[in-house]
């Protein structure tokens, strides 16, 4: 199977330019070659085992699978992270987080969240890059799966950060019942025990369910939907739930920044607005679209 004949069985389902940088990649990943070696027919001369795994491998590229869960590998801020069909594959988009929150760290010691952490790609692009700083990184997510990839990721990339396994929509029960009633005016009253994080990020399920007749197969199909979606009822699930929690747990003048569904980032920015955030605005992503929320305790 030579270069351009998985070029031409890709090429109705992707495009030809899209088909031939898939494989392009596929053959860098897989086996190591350069550009140059795939040019001049390397693949000709694989072993048995390797040939049949390329046949594999684009077998699964025709059903629609993502290149990175096919090659195993998503890059993120410079960093080849370990990604597979129970996590979400990092988009580059997101790296906004990570520069954001690096650039807010004003102190040694830092305490920084992520909630729903996925990959890890976040919180360990965060640790790495304040790797001077003594900073404390603690990551957070529901899914077995997602934990224990995103545990190797930083193993891996030699990242200090502590994963717990919790449920973002459960996050009030390390409060006392009473904190939770009152509304705005009871949620700036943070407990000052409580008061642990100078800096909290979260990407959690941002897509409708009536959004998903919109999306590409290979995300519908492949990727985790306990990640994608929310009720379209309650678009705001996850981030009123995760703003609560930050609201207390926060120290004064920490910051909660999380990714959005550009349909609804301004609805975001007002919720932690309406709950007593200092300010709170919204950030355009790398595309012009208003993709992130920026609040201040």
């Amino acid at each position: 199977m030579t270069y351009h004949d998985i070029c031409q069985r890709l090429t109705p389902l992707y495009g030809q330019q899209e088909a031939k940088a898939m494989t392009r990649m596929l053959l860098e990943d897989l086996f190591s070659l350069s550009f140059a070696d795939i040019l001049c027919g390397a693949t000709e001369h694989l072993s048995d085992a390797d040939t049949l795994r390329l046949q594999q491998s684009v077998a699964r590229l025709l059903d629609a699978e993502p290149l990175q869960y096919v090659t195993g590998t998503a890059f993120f801020c410079g960093h080849p992270f370990h990604v597979a069909p129970g996590v979400l594959i990092p988009r580059p988009e997101t790296e906004w987080m990570v520069d954001t929150a690096v650039n807010l760290v004003m102190s040694s010691a830092p305490r920084i969240l992520d909630i729903g952490t996925g990959s890890g790609c976040i919180a360990i692009s965060i640790s790495l890059a304040l790797a001077d700083r003594q900073c404390h990184t603690e990551a957070w997510d529901i899914s077995e799966d997602a934990l224990r990839i995103a545990t190797d990721n930083a193993a891996r990339l030699g990242a200090e950060v502590e994963f717990r396994r919790r449920d973002a929509l459960r996050l009030e029960e390390d409060f006392p019942a009473e904190e939770n009633q009152g509304g705005a005016e009871a949620l700036s009253d943070t407990n000052a025990a409580a008061e642990s994080w100078d800096i909290i990020v979260s990407n959690p399920p941002y897509i409708c369910n009536r959004e998903a007749a919109d999306m590409h197969a290979n995300v519908l199909r492949h990727e985790p939907h306990l990640a994608l979606f929310v009720p379209d009822t309650d678009p705001l699930l996850f981030y009123r739930a995760i703003a609560r929690y930050a609201m207390r747990s926060l120290r004064k003048g920490g910051w909660l920044l999380f990714e959005c569904n550009t349909l609804y980032a301004h609805d975001t920015a007002q919720m932690a607005s309406d709950m007593g955030f200092a300010t709170s605005v919204v950030e355009d992503d790398c595309f012009g679209k208003p993709r992130f929320v920026k609040a201040q305790k």
